[in-house]
């Protein structure tokens, strides 16, 4: 199993950061080369016409084999999940009264440009919400599929739930979606990277990833995968680089009516971004040299060491196998001290989320036993807290 890598990235030793689902920490090589060619702008006579199209060459190339993609020709680059949602949208009719089925609390970026196609159409959002039971992941999947019907055009949801890492099982929605003829439209931002995603098994129609947390790269900069069903779409933007033939700069004056191939069309302008192209390529390097598939192994690790005592404690946790670990959403009953928690994550310096009902926490190959030790005291603390709080009324 591969080992903490904790020295490779710039934390500090009195921080526990358990917040990757917010935002990754930066590998210090990475930083070293933003910081290189940051200033490499100051000799614009230094950058090359190829520079403008190589490093996004290998960037696309590396993701595309992250996600086991054949043709890097079908990966874009974009600046957000919501461009890249909104490319989806933006090419997508509704006929009157066809649904778009999407998860209770999804991301915002994920839900906007759904809510905007329906109301346009005269369509409706179908959103399935997390049932209260004992086996909660699995009665959410299963209402997942009863929810897509003959009237569902798209299908639009994550792999895990970026508030409390719920696993969907794509390859079930996915035979689903076909059966009714829906496209699967998936937001990877919370799971691509550390959790194994294979585009050969779950054929989504899309795949947008904003690059800044599980990709481990800078802000500002995603990839997306775009299927055959939108090779002959509307981009959102006309830039002069998604255009046939856009290396040759002498010829960019005469006008060109074709594309580049495939997802080559739907790239943001400014693409070339030749600072956070090759920051991204190199985080992703990275990842497929430790594999999500050991990110995961060396996380659950983490977990299994604490959930007995966290359970006991009354923290609520979804089975193995129905949850990412490297994002775990804890649900705790009302014995904790909500509040107190707060302060004492705080004062022992722990970054945690709280999204929705859960404590969202997200581990990497930059922690160790001691940090989930070490949030499993400040639980200890808020429950105390709490049962004195309770003995005292």
């Amino acid at each position: 199993m591969i080992n903490c890598q904790k020295s490779l990235f710039d934390l500090e030793e009195k921080v526990t950061y358990l917040n990757g689902a917010y935002m990754s920490p930066q590998l210090k090589s990475i930083t070293q080369l933003g910081t290189e060619l940051m200033a490499r702008k100051g000799r614009p006579y230094e950058i090359a016409v190829e520079d403008f199209f190589d490093p996004m060459d290998k960037l696309k190339a590396n993701f595309a084999r992250l996600v086991n993609v054949a043709d890097k020709d079908r990966i874009a680059l974009i600046p957000s999940v919501s461009y890249g949602i909104a490319t989806v949208a933006n090419n997508i009719q509704l006929k009157k009264g066809e649904n778009i089925v999407i998860v209770e609390e999804q991301f915002p970026s994920n839900y906007y440009s759904w809510k905007r196609l329906a109301d346009e159409y005269e369509g409706s959002i179908r959103m399935v919400k997390a049932p209260a039971s004992e086996n909660r992941a699995a009665a959410w999947n299963e209402a997942i599929l009863e929810a897509i019907d003959e009237q569902t055009r798209v299908v639009a949801l994550s792999h895990v739930h970026w508030a409390d890492g719920t696993k969907y099982d794509l390859s079930a929605i996915r035979q689903r979606s076909r059966e009714m003829g829906a496209l699967l439209v998936i937001d990877g931002t919370q799971s691509v990277g550390a959790l194994p995603f294979d585009m050969q098994e779950i054929q989504a129609d899309a795949l947008i990833c904003a690059g800044y947390k599980w990709l481990m790269g800078p802000y500002s900069l995603g990839v997306a995968y775009y299927g055959e069903y939108f090779d002959q779409g509307r981009p959102i933007e006309e830039n002069w680089i998604n255009r046939l033939h856009s290396e040759n700069f002498k010829e960019l004056v005469n006008y060109q009516g074709a594309y580049q191939p495939k997802a080559g069309r739907y790239s943001m302008g400014e693409q070339s971004n030749f600072a956070l192209v090759p920051m991204l390529n190199r985080a992703i390097e990275q990842l497929l040299d430790w594999k999500p598939e050991e990110i995961q192994t060396y996380c659950g690790h983490l977990w299994d060491q604490i959930l007995p005592e966290l359970k006991a404690l009354g923290g609520q946790v979804e089975q193995k196998g129905h949850r990412g670990e490297h994002l775990v959403g804890v649900r705790l009953d009302n014995t904790f001290d909500r509040e107190r928690l707060s302060e004492i994550l705080k004062a022992n310096k722990v970054f945690v989320s709280l999204r929705g009902s859960s404590i969202r926490v997200s581990c990497h190959l930059y922690n160790e036993k001691k940090d989930l030790e070490l949030l499993l005291d400040c639980f200890r603390q808020a429950k105390r807290s709490a049962s004195v709080h309770l003995n005292e009324i």
